[in-house]
């Protein structure tokens, strides 16, 4: 089929919230959801990596995801898939399908590290099967095995494979899908926000962020100034939000998040087991980066207003 989805701009990987007894927290999910598509993001993607999929059993994975598409009005939302078992990765494919996503992003198989033709048949089996657009997710941080260039050029010729999220900290690789499918209806995002917009430099369309959820609006201008070629405007955005980049993956993702979201407002820091709250060396000086970003949001709306800052 010819999907109509627009993988381009920024598309938070959200958290998924938990309450005191490591329940969804499916109010706060919601709301969440509001507050991001408010803020002007162009998509969501629940139960991915930051949304702790690996502790979610399949019927919450599911309930995550239809409580988000529930949550929104008009945006696309991306639900994270992906298995490193190709029966269950399809399996929560065609039960995403069934809620209503608008697409899929699929981790590649993780600990059982297969070849690239493993890759390729994974990845077929599950695009032959489920008519929705799907996203290669390579991060071999995770995974402990790399999608080779070779291996995603290959994958992008099929009709439902439309898109690669890059986080492999290798922009020579990044920069070398782009180019190879320049003649496919496909989007390179990326999936490190540190690397967002050398991604977008090098052919990217956008990022599944992480950053977005704590500065959606900041993220999404810095990527739409990339996109429409104000690169000055975007490196301004990009090392403005420098500092929160590198805070947020202090610990393993999506413990800083949590914790950032919690400062702010957004939602509880709490994990499940086995991950763990942010150690408090680290709390002190991510406390001072979000205040930083308010206050320079503050300091830009009184210039805006005619205030102190106007007119210098």
């Amino acid at each position: 089929m010819t999907h109509d989805i627009d993988l381009s701009g920024v598309y938070p990987a959200m958290c998924t919230p938990f309450d005191e007894n490591e329940r969804i927290d499916f109010e706060t999910l919601r709301e969440d959801a509001q507050r991001l598509e408010s803020a002007g993001v162009d998509g969501l993607v629940p139960v991915g990596s930051t949304g702790e999929s690996a502790t979610l059993s399949h019927d919450e994975h599911v309930e995550v995801v239809e409580a988000v598409i529930d949550a929104v009005d008009d945006v696309p939302v991306i639900a994270g898939s992906g298995s490193n078992n190709t029966r269950e990765a399809l399996e929560l494919s065609e039960r995403s399908a069934e809620a209503g996503a608008d697409g899929l992003l699929l981790i590649s198989p993780y600990y059982n590290k297969p070849e690239q033709r493993g890759l390729i048949d994974h990845y077929e089996t599950i695009a032959d099967a489920v008519d929705l657009p799907q996203i290669v997710y390579n991060v071999p941080s995770r995974t402990g095995r790399s999608i080779e260039p070779d291996t995603a050029i290959e994958l992008a010729s099929h009709e439902n494979v439309v898109g690669y999220k890059a986080a492999s900290g290798d922009l020579g690789q990044i920069g070398e899908i782009a180019e190879g499918t320049r003649s496919e209806e496909f989007a390179v995002l990326s999936g490190d926000d540190a690397l967002t917009l050398p991604t977008i430099s090098v052919g990217g369309t956008g990022a599944i962020s992480v950053a977005a959820n704590i500065e959606p609006e900041r993220t999404c201008a810095m990527v739409g100034a990339a996109l429409d070629g104000d690169y000055a405007r975007a490196r301004e955005l990009h090392h403005e939000l420098g500092p929160l980049f590198r805070h947020l993956f202090v610990e393993t993702n999506p413990i800083p998040v949590k914790e950032a979201m919690a400062i702010r407002g957004y939602g509880p820091a709490r994990l499940r087991s086995p991950l763990s709250r942010l150690s408090e060396e680290y709390r002190d000086d991510l406390e001072a980066v979000l205040a930083d970003l308010e206050r320079s949001d503050a300091e830009s709306t009184t210039s805006a207003d005619g205030g102190p800052e106007a007119g210098r």
